[in-house]
């Protein structure tokens, strides 16, 4: 029994291993080589060009200003959210679940067009509207700024900031606010000397995560940032790796290794402070319930703010790009708009070989690629939760590790290790990647459904006769069906819309749909472009709610029938 445990920690510890560490070595030896043809022709001049590079200052400025603006922003957006929802009596708090979960669904590339396609300078249609109902001869709105950057970037990671702060929020006890009031402080003391201070673990973990999801960013600065001349790390080394005639693939991995330690400390600091976090926990046994502040008669302005924020985030973006695919060009709503309306783009897109290649190519990589993610997520969190050796403590931070990779660095990792190999410019290369690189998002669920199955039913299986690989399979993935379901959609949904790994990977033949996305963004070819988003997001929709079904239906209320 115990050889058997044994084999499968070390066996999952050699596949883990070789899934996260291969690409970051290779990263650090491509770093010291003359390039992709010349690996192992050991040079520090990769390194001394990369760091005296002039430009270099400038992008580490921009890099700094947007991930740090864009990062505070998300967090205050998140916190002032979680404290309307569970501590005041605003209405319709259904809302709050819509702002935390839809976005998700939407690719960042897709919610970063369409704000390409509301506010840029020549025809963005709030542009266009504003300069027509006030007479403007400029446009107003400007973004492909470094200030349009940070606040499309702040939208995105304000979901992730809010499911962090939210729950936190949610577990106090009301003892400690009333005692606060008792002794004469106002709400807003309260709020300042009481509950942010309790809170500050969770605040500190949204940060530290925005920061680290903000400096993996590339959506947004290469839809965004690029056509406004404004580079971050992320496509200062996407440049240095495609632009030109001799990409310089030595460079890249020298800066890049600077920004995969940087993101390594962050993941390992936020850890730490999830873990502080859960110490914080201050519900009491006996009759606890929220404390809920009365907003009066600020209840329906702020309700009408964040149904506001609603509309921005989740129906705005979806609503641009339905309407951008229906029109000839970009134009503002109205009678001659919805005249013109018609299925040209949807046409173009649908008999485009090239992306019906890539549409073959996501739907492969989010079907198979998230099944065999779960399969591999299984086993490791079955070994990180249920056998609690040192050997399953390296098992679980080598599976994180990968959840610090920024995606344009440890893609540059993957290049360099898949050129060595026949894999180089396949499917199957962005397949392993994929794997890699969003394993956590597998384990993470299914470690939490793990937690929840008493140990005494394995052992009443295993006493019963049978093996380690039956019992899984009969006894507990049964009861492990929601955890699966929800472990599947995150990976399926990752992979359908991936784009930072899929840019240095992909190559002609193994094209992706976000990929295609951005090709037809840098041919302006908007219309077809809003047409093929749209699909994505209807693709994404189905398979959440088929996998939802299917959870239903093989749920563990079925397996004991």
């Amino acid at each position: 029994m115990n050889a058997q445990r044994r084999g499968l920690t070390w066996a999952l510890i050699l596949i883990v291993g070789a899934l996260t560490l291969a690409p970051v070595a290779m990263l650090a030896f491509g770093s010291f080589s003359e390039g992709l043809q010349a690996f192992g022709r050991f040079t520090l001049h990769k390194w001394v060009a990369a760091y005296t590079d002039p430009a270099l200052l400038g992008v580490l400025w921009n890099t700094a200003w947007f991930v740090l603006g864009s990062t505070a922003l998300a967090t205050l957006l998140a916190l002032v959210l979680a404290y309307l929802n569970t501590r005041t009596d605003i209405p319709f708090k259904f809302l709050f679940g819509v702002l935390a979960i839809v976005p998700m669904m939407i690719p960042h590339v897709l919610f970063s067009v369409s704000w390409a396609l509301l506010a840029n300078p020549s025809n963005g249609l709030v542009n266009l509207a504003l300069m027509q109902a006030l007479g403007l001869e400029q446009a107003p709105l400007n973004v492909y700024s470094l200030t349009g950057m940070i606040g499309v970037e702040a939208l995105l990671n304000m979901p992730i900031a809010y499911l962090i702060i939210a729950p936190a929020m949610a577990s106090f006890d009301v003892s400690l606010e009333e005692s606060s009031r008792v002794c004469g402080a106002s709400t807003w003391r309260t709020l300042l000397r009481v509950t942010l201070p309790v809170l500050r673990p969770a605040i500190l973990a949204a940060f530290v995560l925005g920061v680290v999801r903000s400096l993996a960013s590339y959506a947004v600065p290469r839809v965004l940032g690029m056509p406004g001349n404004v580079d971050v790390l992320a496509t200062y080394l996407y440049e240095m790796i495609s632009v030109g005639f001799a990409p310089d693939y030595g460079q890249a991995a020298a800066l890049g290794m600077s920004a995969l330690a940087v993101a390594v400390v962050l993941i390992v600091l936020y850890r730490r402070l999830t873990g502080e976090s859960s110490r914080f926990v201050t519900i009491s046994s006996r009759g606890w319930k929220p404390s809920v502040v009365a907003l009066g008669r600020w209840r329906w302005p702020l309700f009408a703010a964040v149904a506001l924020l609603s509309f921005v985030v989740v129906v705005l973006p979806v609503a641009v790009l339905a309407y951008t695919s229906l029109v000839p060009y970009s134009m503002v709503p109205g009678a001659e708009a919805f005249a013109q309306m018609s299925l040209r783009h949807w046409t173009a897109v649908l008999q485009d070989a090239t992306s019906l290649l890539a549409l073959r190519n996501s739907l492969f990589l989010t079907l198979v690629g998230a099944t065999l993610g779960v399969v591999l997520s299984l086993f490791v969190a079955y070994v990180i939760v249920k056998l609690r050796t040192r050997a399953a403590a390296l098992l679980e931070t080598l599976t994180y590790l990968s959840f610090s990779f920024p995606g344009i660095v440890i893609g540059i990792g993957f290049m360099w290790f898949f050129v060595q190999t026949p894999l180089y410019a396949t499917v199957t290369a962005l397949l392993i990647g994929y794997i890699a690189t969003y394993l956590p998002y597998g384990v993470r669920p299914l470690a939490s459904a793990f937690v929840q199955v008493h140990d005494h039913l394995e052992e009443s299986s295993l006493v019963c006769g049978a093996s380690h690989l039956t019992t899984l399979r009969r006894i507990i993935a049964p009861l492990l069906v929601p955890g699966i379901v929800s472990a599947w959609i995150l990976l399926a949904t990752m992979f359908l819309r991936e784009l930072t790994l899929s840019v240095v990977l992909s190559r002609p033949g193994s094209e992706v749909l976000a990929v295609q996305v951005l090709a037809f963004a840098d041919d302006g070819l908007w219309g077809q472009l809003s047409a093929l988003g749209m699909l994505m997001i209807a693709i994404s929709t189905a398979l959440v709610i088929a996998a939802r079904l299917v959870g239903s239906r093989f749920g563990p209320q079925h397996a004991s029938g």
